[in-house]
Parts: C-alpha cells; structure tokens; sequence
C-alpha cells in the first residue's frame, strides 16, 4: 500500500461547546489526564515550533514539565538552535500534543520567556545524574567529529563530579511559553473533525469553533 492510502477513520469521540471548561488551561488538564489515564506513552511529549529572525521554522519535540496560569515549560541548552530562536526578541512558538490512542490534539501558540534561574535550578536537581552530565556533556545543535568525543566528554565529567553534587550549568535552563491561543481537536469520521479554538478576550477567554 502507498502512503497516499494510509488513513484512519476516527470514531471515538466527540468534541461540543456545552462540554468543554470555560479555562482552557482546565480543559488541557483535564484531557491530560485522560490521556495519563489511557495510558498513552510520554503523554507530556509536544512538538515544539520555532522560527529565526526570518522566518526560516524548525521544529522538534520536547518532554512538557509543567502546566499552570503561568505557562508551558520545557527545559534545554540555551545554545542550541531552538535557544537561540527562543532568545531573539520578540520570539513566538508553537506547542502541538498528539494523543493518537484518544485521537486527539491539543495545539497552543504564544509568547516566549525564559524561567527563573530558581526554577532552572530546582527541576535540574530532580534530574537523574546522568542526565544532570548530559547536560555538561553536550554542545546541544554543534558539530561534532564523532560520538566518540561525546562518550569521552561524558566519562570526563562522570570522574570530574563523582558523587550526586552535579552542578546546574550556566548554558542550561527553561523556557515558558505563555499562550496566547489554544486549540482542542477531536477526530471524527470523514474527516469532519471537533476543533475548538480559545481566543483572548476582556476578562477571560472566548470559544469559537473551526472548520475542520
């Protein structure tokens, strides 16, 4: 079979105004959890969106770490490519959750920040230790000969840091994005998909349904 026959016909579920949180940041918990629920392997993965200066977008995906009034965060090398796009002034990106089992998508836009060097600090001392050397190890985005190089660097830092005290390096941190606009998808049959978009308004937020 081509992949141009490659399609799925979605019938689980519906998606209707009257059912949806009046908060579209309590809808994303909500249907979080169901997904959490379903079982649904790294339910926190997203497609993270960027651009440069110009225009020219990258895409990638990265593991959501946290959720509330403030934002979505997510945590990286500042030097890599998304850092730097993230960094330039008056940077936007693009979050998108596919919970194939549920058929469902979640796609958020809005405004960058970075977190605070507190919150960088507290969640790179959850980290596994490897990870935490991980972290030194890599020159995220930069050419490298080999992964030799990489393994050596790793085994460097291993002796260098030999117990849990592995400090939070200067180049690493978060990043929040704070929507702007969130859009809940449900798969339906012939293609006539749910999409409920949250738009900004005086006081709150506004619903408003979209062609499929």
């Amino acid at each position: 079979m081509s992949i141009a026959h490659l399609r799925e016909e979605y019938r689980r579920e519906t998606l209707d105004e009257r059912d949806v949180a009046a908060d579209p940041l309590a809808q994303f918990h909500h249907w979080f959890q169901q997904a959490r629920d379903a079982q649904v392997h790294e339910a926190n993965a997203m497609a993270l969106a960027t651009a440069t200066a110009d225009g020219v977008p990258s895409c990638r995906t990265v593991l959501l770490k946290e959720a509330d009034a403030r934002g979505f965060v997510f945590f990286t090398d500042y030097r890599s490519r998304k850092g730097q796009e993230l960094d330039r002034p008056g940077a936007r990106a693009a979050l998108c959750f596919w919970w194939a089992p549920l058929e469902r998508q979640v796609r958020i836009e809005g405004r960058v920040e970075r977190v605070s060097g507190e919150e960088s600090a507290a969640y790179y001392a959850q980290r596994p230790r490897g990870s935490r050397l991980g972290a030194w190890a890599s020159a995220q985005s930069s050419v490298i000969p080999g992964r030799q190089e990489l393994e050596a660097r790793h085994a460097e830092l291993d002796a260098r840091y030999p117990g849990e005290d592995v400090p939070l390096p200067p180049h690493w941190g978060g990043y929040r994005v704070v929507p702007d606009a969130f859009e809940f998808w449900q798969g339906r049959p012939s293609r006539l998909h749910d999409r409920l978009r949250y738009v900004p308004q005086a006081g709150g937020w506004r619903l408003e349904r979209l062609s499929p």
